[in-house]
């Protein structure tokens, strides 16, 4: 019980410290399953747009966002 306190603890810290990595490596790893075809990933790129907004680009990882929202259709 105790080791699954500490994973959650880790977790949220983490969260709390890179909002969006989540979301980043999940547009990561969808652009690598669709050839860099960033018009196959639109859902995740909209949800790390979600997540930048949320904090405000408050993260590292909404530097990149710019660049994949004017390559939307």
């Amino acid at each position: 019980m105790g080791t699954q306190q500490s994973k959650e603890k880790v977790a949220t810290t983490t969260t709390e410290i890179e909002p969006c990595k989540k979301e980043s490596c999940l547009i990561q790893s969808c652009l690598s399953k669709n050839e860099f075809n960033s018009r196959n990933c639109l859902k995740v790129i909209e949800m790390l747009q979600s997540c930048c907004e949320k904090c405000n680009y408050n993260s590292t990882h909404c530097a990149s966002l710019s660049g994949l929202l004017n390559q939307k259709p």
